[in-house]
């Protein structure tokens, strides 16, 4: 019998482990707290005996360049670490009334001018409703004064030893302060939405490349920091760049481009690459694989609004990259039977799993779920013997 860590880490390095390695993505606070009364991560993969992802994201400043922790912030949200400030990057928080939903501006200062983004949320999630680039000269703030947060490696580290072989220690390259993506694309389309990215995509492609470079440089350099970080996997990619959202002649010249030499950063750091895809990915296996990532996910199914035809993506990229994701939790973690749970796992298995190589997880992460197909889900998995 294999560890989860050995499990897992056999999959990502494409080779066959003792069973199919079974988690989940995200498991989102609303969700435990929903169905397990606030309970912790590894409670929830300890209960159903799947194999557990330990998530640590652990940023430090760099003291002798004038960086320092935000005091002004609070404990830091979905995607986010300790944010780092400097004097001249300083990020206040204000909450603004009149909204049904919790509403929050954040302004960004810097000695020769202030950017601005809001957001509100929910009990699950929250979302940007004004953007922070707003006009072309905007990311010349960025450019000039936007902090490069480093990892904190005695922290990860720390955390790694304390999960043991129990499960895989995760993470994800570093997003914009307050809200982003691990992605360069992904991260500007946070930053400006993607539809006016899109269209100055196709309008100003030389701006757009100003752009995307400056939030390059910030993921060179927390990729370069990862040297000795005992991590076993980092995300990097967004959604944003799905075949569902852009075509494949955006992610060739506005994607693989910026992409391409961070996970080459990574690789150089020592560190296995998981390139998140959440949506259309059938038109860009091949290109996604180029980029040389050590896995791909999520394998987002039609019934989903994704495209993913397990066993072809199999054929054609099995061979380069572990596959991770590929199960439809919208309809098999609710309003079915078990049965039908079970064979799904066992399509999954059947369209990925042989030679291993595969990983299956939930098609990014989930809010509802029925405790009974939770359980037939992970049993199924189990079982799944090679």
């Amino acid at each position: 019998m294999m560890t989860s860590k050995q499990r897992m880490r056999c999959a990502l390095e494409r080779r066959q482990p003792d069973r199919l390695p079974v988690t989940t993505h995200h498991l989102m606070d609303s969700f435990l707290r929903r169905y397990f009364g606030g309970a912790s991560a590894r409670e929830f993969f300890d209960r159903f005996k799947l194999d557990a992802i330990h998530w640590v994201v652990a940023h430090r400043p760099d003291e002798a360049a004038g960086e320092f922790y935000d005091p002004l912030q609070g404990p830091p949200g979905f995607l986010e670490a300790r944010r780092v400030s400097t004097d001249n990057w300083r990020v206040y928080a204000e909450p603004l009334s009149g909204h049904e939903l919790p509403t929050t501006r954040f302004r960004f200062v810097t000695p020769k001018g202030e950017l601005s983004m809001v957001l509100q949320s929910n009990e699950h999630t929250a979302w940007v409703t004004e953007h922070l680039i707003k006009d072309k000269r905007d990311i010349d703030l960025l450019g000039e004064f936007m902090t490069a947060p480093k990892c904190d490696v005695s922290a990860v580290n720390h955390e790694a030893a304390a999960i043991g072989e129990r499960g895989l220690v995760r993470s994800h390259v570093c997003c914009f302060d307050v809200f982003g993506q691990p992605g360069t694309w992904q991260d500007a389309a946070c930053l400006m939405g993607i539809e006016r990215l899109i269209l100055a995509a196709h309008d100003d492609p030389s701006w757009v490349r100003q752009f995307l470079e400056i939030l390059q440089r910030r993921k060179l350099i927390y990729a370069r920091s990862l040297q000795g970080a005992a991590l076993d996997v980092i995300e990097f990619g967004g959604g944003d760049a799905s075949s569902t959202v852009i075509s494949p002649r955006l992610f060739d010249e506005f994607v693989a481009p910026y992409d391409t030499p961070v996970i080459a950063a990574l690789h150089e750091a020592g560190q296995r690459v998981v390139y998140h895809t959440c949506g259309g990915m059938m038109p860009l296996l091949e290109r996604i694989a180029a980029m040389k990532p050590d896995a791909m996910e999520t394998f987002t199914p039609r019934a989903m609004g994704g495209d993913a035809d397990l066993a072809e993506a199999k054929r054609r990229i099995g061979s380069q990259v572990c596959m991770i994701g590929g199960f439809d939790q919208f309809h098999f973690f609710t309003g079915c039977t078990p049965k039908e749970t079970r064979a799904e796992v066992r399509r999954c298995f059947a369209a990925a799993g042989e030679g291993g190589g595969f990983i299956l997880s939930p098609s990014d992460h989930f809010f509802e779920a029925d405790i009974n197909l939770l359980e037939a889900f992970a049993d199924e998995a189990l079982q799944c013997v090679y």
